[in-house]
């Protein structure tokens, strides 16, 4: 992999001044071209990240974390980088880690890498170790393999791969949703261990609102899941 031609960073951000420069600012340590897609925030997001030298992409108004997913990786496979690292704007992922998915996808030819911090469950506060270990299991299932972690939004995503997937959640769930895609189209899925960053930050998900949501994917997805046929995941790589 040409690293710094081939990828962009896409971080989804809403309201997170106190702490986008920094993530933008380590992240450029790895990957020159860091996409931040403020999701109409009301703070001074966008600035920020400007100052720190990302591009800044900008919703008029919050549209979910969904929907800034898909208009980063709309706007960095439309630049011709053909792969998204997605990470957090509030600093719960840390950008030390690049390089284990930069190898992973290397050594693997994954589609899909994911970042698993299940590995480091005392570090994560309990609500959390728990959810994320019951959603796990439920989309493991779905899958038909291991998916340790399926909740982690820090990823490196082969973007021909996802735009032949029909990803439509804009919020919360698009992480389980384009883990699924990937898997009912065949495509590898790898996994590598990330650290557990819990800070002062303030989580954006609403529990009652983003967990009533989720299952309504849920149920539509249990009742119509996808197609045998969608198990052509083939990607043409340029040679190395």
């Amino acid at each position: 992999m040409n690293w710094p031609v081939e990828c962009a960073v896409v971080i989804p951000c809403l309201n997170e001044a106190a702490t986008i420069g920094a993530v933008v600012a380590g992240a450029r340590r790895y990957v020159p071209t860091i996409l931040v897609v403020d999701d109409g925030s009301t703070d001074n997001t966008g600035v920020v990240a400007e100052q720190a030298d990302a591009e800044v992409l900008r919703h008029a108004e919050t549209r979910g974390k969904g929907a800034a997913l898909q208009t980063g990786w709309r706007a960095a496979r439309e630049r011709g980088f053909q792969w998204a690292l997605t990470m957090d704007g509030d600093g719960q992922h840390s950008p030390d880690d690049i390089p284990a998915f930069r190898n992973c996808a290397e050594r693997t030819a994954a589609d899909l890498i994911v970042g698993n911090r299940m590995l480091n469950l005392r570090s994560m506060p309990w609500q959390r170790r728990i959810v994320n270990g019951w959603m796990s299991r439920r989309i493991s299932k779905a899958a038909g393999r291991l998916l340790p972690d399926s909740q982690c939004g820090f990823r490196l995503m082969n973007l021909d791969a996802w735009a032949a997937l029909p990803i439509t959640t804009t919020h919360f769930e698009v992480e389980s949703e384009t883990l699924l895609g990937f898997a009912a189209a065949g495509c590898k899925i790898e996994f590598v261990p990330v650290q557990v960053i819990y800070q002062a930050e303030r989580s954006k998900i609403r529990p009652l609102r983003d967990a009533l949501r989720w299952f309504r994917w849920w149920r539509r997805h249990q009742s119509s899941p996808p197609a045998q046929h969608l198990r052509t995941c083939k990607i043409t790589r340029a040679p190395k």
